[in-house]
């Protein structure tokens, strides 16, 4: 029985502050970075996990990493499998490590990696990627690996059970469905406001091309540029030119409510946080002509009422934009609140702003209860990787649905890993299917040896050349 016996750490910068990827009303500086980790054991057997952030500041996170990891140490790993939710519960229980969040905040993300680690770990142990792993669960296993404290008021372990049953008959049939045909996926790339208008157009139309029809922009900077964007890309979406041969009409219950064009494109816009909540409903109502399905991060994304508020002055304004939010809710009780409180039409989780897929299988179940499609954010180097696992795992085990969900796609860095993501024809990720890939977020070590800070190879020639 393999036991746990330390861990590798690696601070790994990638520069994509010099393109613009990543550029918005808020984060105009961004160097997307992974703080990644191995934990190791006393045989071949190995879990890779990492968090996400845009630069300064992953040293932290990658310190923080390793006073969390080092709880695992000296743990015979079948004994942690055999109930992933207590296990969880350990890893979060150090008083001393607790009391610098508590849950969330840099420890909170760094619980992450190491609870992503893990579950790598058991995956990889049974020769499955992370998401047939978790699918292959019985619904009382499922329950036994969430996260629960504080959330029984939303809903109970009880009640996930009956639905998990519920769904049970139909799981074969669903991952069937996924395999055959991919997960719905929406594009970012095109969208970044660092981008010229040129620049814009041209991934606008290379994405259409791909078969996506739901695309994302960044607003917030200046509302007379923001709609002069979102008319661009409106222009060459709604073009039935621009479809490619192989086009075929979306299904009508994938469109409906959306704001949807003539070609049935979806427009999504995203402030990143940038305003108070009366300005928000303000700065909304004034892009309703580029007609957007929803607006995400709208204010803070801890204000609960803030969000609420919002939904309900977009609504009494007609402007038929929903709201979404959740890539910086920080843990399952914000997505508790949001969903209690009517706040979101759209739940947006991170694979590793919450602590790890036990955290996220609460979530899950939480927006199943509430009837809220889960649409994860991806927006970063790795985050790709991670979640195409948990909306399959959505839709085969939990949700049972994928005709409103899209999964947000990012097409940058995806070479740095060992089992990188894929869009397939039709603008679809295609399931992850390597038996070894376990949560698909192994990098290379040679993209490591390059980009690591400060010693990468990169980074020292950067310094060399003057320009760091």
């Amino acid at each position: 029985m393999p036991v746990i016996t330390g861990f590798d750490i690696h601070d790994v910068r990638f520069p994509t502050s010099l393109t613009g990827d990543g550029t918005d009303a808020m984060n105009t500086d961004c160097d997307y970075s992974s703080a990644y980790v191995t934990l190791l054991t006393d045989s071949a057997l190995v879990g890779h996990g990492m968090t996400f952030t845009i630069g300064r500041g992953n040293d932290i996170v990658c310190a923080a990493i390793g006073a969390v990891a080092q709880r695992l140490v000296g743990k015979e790993s079948e004994e942690l499998f055999k109930d992933m939710g207590k296990t969880w519960e350990y890893m979060m229980a150090d008083p001393q490590l607790r009391w610098i969040g508590p849950e969330k905040g840099v420890i909170h993300i760094a619980s992450g990696a190491v609870n992503n680690a893990l579950w790598d770990m058991y995956a990889r142990a049974r020769d499955k990627p992370l998401w047939k792993l978790v699918v292959d669960f019985t619904p009382e296993e499922l329950v036994s690996a969430a996260a629960w404290r504080y959330v029984s008021d939303a809903i109970t372990k009880e009640e996930a059970l009956a639905m998990l049953k519920a769904k049970e008959a139909g799981k074969k049939e669903r991952e069937a469905i996924v395999r055959e045909q991919g997960y719905p996926a929406y594009v970012t790339s095109a969208g970044w406001l660092g981008y010229t208008d040129e620049k814009v157009a041209r991934l606008v139309k290379e994405a259409l091309s791909q078969g996506f029809n739901h695309f994302k922009m960044k607003v917030g900077a200046d509302p007379a540029d923001d709609l002069r964007r979102g008319k661009l890309i409106r222009s060459l979406i709604d073009d039935p030119t621009l479809l490619p041969p192989s086009h075929a009409p979306p299904p009508p219950e994938s469109i409906a409510g959306k704001n949807a064009g003539p070609t049935g494109a979806v427009l999504m816009i995203d402030a990143n946080q940038v305003w108070d909540v009366s300005q928000a409903i303000d700065y909304v109502t004034g892009l309703k002509e580029i007609k957007p399905w929803f607006i995400e991060e709208p204010t803070a994304p801890d204000d609960i009422l803030g969000h609420a508020a919002i939904r309900k002055g977009l609504k009494e304004r007609g402007t038929g934009i929903g709201v979404a939010t959740g890539e910086h809710a920080h843990n399952r009780m914000v997505f508790k609140q949001l969903l209690q409180a009517d706040a979101i039409d759209v739940c947006q989780i991170d694979s590793c702003r919450l602590a790890g897929v036990s955290e996220v299988l609460s979530v899950l179940f939480m927006a199943a209860k509430y009837g809220v499609p889960v649409c994860p954010h991806a927006g970063g180097v790795g985050l790709c990787e991670y979640v195409i696992h948990l909306s399959l795992i959505d839709y085969v085990a939990v949700s049972g649905s994928m005709d409103r969900n899209v999964l947000e796609f990012v097409d940058h860095l995806h070479e740095h890993f060992v089992t990188p993501c894929s869009i397939n024809t039709r603008g679809r990720y295609n399931v992850p299917d390597s038996p070894g890939e376990g949560y698909s977020i192994e990098i290379k070590t040679t993209s490591i040896a390059e980009y690591e800070w400060p010693g990468g190879s990169y980074w020292v020639g950067r310094r060399t050349e003057g320009k760091e």
